[in-house]
C-alpha cells in the first residue's frame, strides 16, 4: 500500500486528531518512517485518525472460530484449562450455572487462558507467572504477567471478581455518568440485603447469608456491588509491534429498595484498542475488520457506535491527542437483555487473539534502529499519562477499598521516557516531539 494512500487518508481526516507538539511547534515527523525493509509506516501521533472509513470495502478477514463451551458441559474439564482455579468456589459455580455472574466469571477465566497461551506461543520463550489472590473485603482475582520475553517486554492479563460495598467516591463517579443509584441513610437497618448474601457470604463485616434465615444490618448509606472482568495490556519490545489493551466486565449493584422491588442495576462494559508506535495501514484494517465482524454478528450499528466511543474515550485532553488508532469501547451497556449482551461481549472477547496475534507474528522479527526504540519509549509515556489521569478502571480500582494496587497498575510498561524537549535529526530527516 503506497505512502500516498496513507497521506491522502490522513489529509481527509486531518483535524480529528491534533498532532503532538514538536520542537518550535512543528508537526511531528519521524525521519525513519520509510524503513530500509521497504515497509512504509508513519508516526502514529500524526496518523491515528486515519482509521476512520478505512475498514469499509476491505476483504473479509478469515479467522478461526473459537468454539465456546456451554455451562451444561463438563465444568471440571472447562476449569482445568484455566490459568488457575476460579475465584468463586467450584461447587458454588456449579449450583448457580444459569446466573449471569457465574457465566461471566467462567467467560473471563476462559478468555484469560486463551490469550495467555496465544501470547506464550508468539513469544516462544517466557511464560506467564500466575498469582491467585484474595481480597479481604470480598472476592479476589488471578493475575498473569509475562516479563522480559523474546517478544514481549511486559504482558499482563488479569481477572478480578470482587464484591462488597461501593465507596462514596465510586458512587459519585457512577452518578456523574448518569447512574441513578438509590441509597438510604439507614440502608439495611433491620433488613436482610438480598441477592449477594447467599452467593458471597463473606460480603462484609455486617453480612450473613440470607439462606440461613438471618436478618442483618449493613453499613449506613452503602450499596452492595459485585464487579468482575478480564483486563489486559501488552507491551512488546519491538517498536513495530503495537501495544494492545482490552477489558470486558460485568457489574451489579443492589439498590436500597431492593427488598421490596428486587431492583438490581447491572451493566456490561469493555472494549479493545490498539496503540502502535508506527502506523501500518494493513495492520489497522486487519484489527478493525476483526472487531467489526465480532460486532456485526449481533447488531450492525454496534461497530460504528462503539468505534466512535473509543475514539472519544482514549483522548489525552492535556495533550490534545488520541492515544492510538482506536478500536471499540462501550460502558453502562444495559439496553438489551442480559443474555444478548453477554453473547455480544463473548464475541468481542473471542476476537482478541485473532485481531492481535497475527500482527505480532508479522512484525516481531522486524529490524529497528535506536531512534525508533527511543520513539517507542516516548510514546509509551503518553500511554502512562492516559492510564493514570483518565482511565475509568484505574480510578474505580484505586477508589475501591482493599484493591490490589499491583493488579491495577499492571497496565504500566516496564520502561518509558519523558524528555522535556526531544528533537534530533538523521540523514532521512527530522523527527521529534
Amino acid at each position: 500500500m503506497s505512502l500516498q494512500v496513507v497521506l491522502r487518508a490522513g489529509r481527509a481526516v486531518r483535524g480529528r486528531l491534533p498532532l503532538s507538539s514538536v520542537c518550535h511547534g512543528a508537526r511531528a515527523v519521524h525521519g525513519a518512517a520509510l524503513r530500509s525493509t521497504g515497509r512504509r509506516s508513519l508516526l502514529v501521533a500524526a496518523g491515528a485518525a486515519v482509521t476512520a472509513g478505512l475498514v469499509a470495502g476491505y476483504g473479509h478477514l478469515q479467522r478461526a472460530d473459537m468454539a465456546s463451551v456451554d455451562h451444561g458441559e463438563d465444568l471440571d474439564r472447562r476449569v482445568a484449562a484455566f490459568m488457575a482455579p476460579p475465584v468463586t468456589e467450584l461447587e458454588r459455580l456449579r449450583r448457580s450455572g444459569g446466573d449471569m455472574k457465574t457465566r461471566m466469571e467462567l467467560l473471563i477465566m476462559e478468555t484469560q487462558a486463551e490469550v495467555c497461551r496465544a501470547l506464550e506461543e508468539a513469544d516462544g520463550g517466557a511464560g506467564f507467572t500466575v498469582d491467585r489472590w484474595q481480597r479481604t473485603e470480598g472476592g479476589g482475582g488471578v493475575s498473569c504477567v509475562l516479563q522480559d520475553g523474546n517478544v514481549f517486554e511486559k504482558a499482563g492479563v488479569n481477572v478480578s471478581v470482587v464484591y462488597g460495598y461501593l465507596s462514596e467516591e465510586s458512587i459519585q463517579q457512577m452518578r456523574s455518568r448518569g447512574k441513578d443509584l438509590k441509597t438510604k441513610d439507614d440502608w439495611g437497618h433491620g433488613q436482610p440485603v438480598l441477592g449477594f448474601g447467599e452467593e458471597f457470604p463473606q460480603m462484609g463485616p455486617h453480612r450473613t447469608s440470607i439462606a440461613d434465615g438471618a436478618v442483618e444490618t449493613g453499613p449506613r448509606g452503602k450499596l452492595p456491588f459485585c464487579a468482575m472482568g478480564v483486563s489486559s495490556v501488552i507491551h512488546p519490545k519491538n517498536p513495530h509491534v503495537p501495544t494492545i489493551h482490552f477489558n470486558y466486565r460485568y457489574f451489579e449493584i443492589e439498590e436500597a429498595d431492593a427488598l421490596t422491588s428486587g431492583n438490581k442495576q447491572w451493566w456490561f462494559g469493555g472494549g479493545t484498542d490498539l496503540t502502535p508506535t508506527y502506523l501500518n495501514l494493513e495492520d489497522v484494517v486487519h484489527f478493525h475488520q476483526t472487531l467489526r465482524e465480532a460486532c456485526d454478528q449481533h447488531n450492525p450499528g454496534f461497530y460504528p457506535k462503539f468505534k466512535k466511543w473509543c475514539d472519544d474515550y482514549f483522548f489525552i485532553k492535556h495533550r490534545g491527542e488520541r492515544r492510538g488508532v482506536g478500536g471499540i469501547f462501550f460502558d453502562d451497556l444495559d439496553s438489551l437483555s442480559k443474555d444478548k449482551l453477554f453473547q455480544f461481549v463473548k464475541s468481542c472477547a473471542k476476537a482478541v487473539v485473532p485481531c492481535y496475534v497475527p500482527i505480532v507474528n508479522k512484525h516481531k522479527n522486524d529490524s529497528f534502529s535506536p531512534e525508533e526504540k527511543m520513539w517507542q519509549q516516548l510514546r509509551r509515556g503518553r500511554y502512562v499519562e492516559f492510564n493514570l489521569v483518565y482511565d475509568r478502571g484505574t480510578k474505580f480500582g484505586l477508589a475501591t477499598p482493599g484493591s490490589r494496587i499491583e493488579s491495577i497498575l499492571m497496565s504500566l510498561p516496564l520502561t518509558a521516557r519523558y524528555v522535556l524537549y526531544y528533537c534530533t535529526f538523521s540523514k532521512k530527516g527530522a523527527f521529534g516531539m
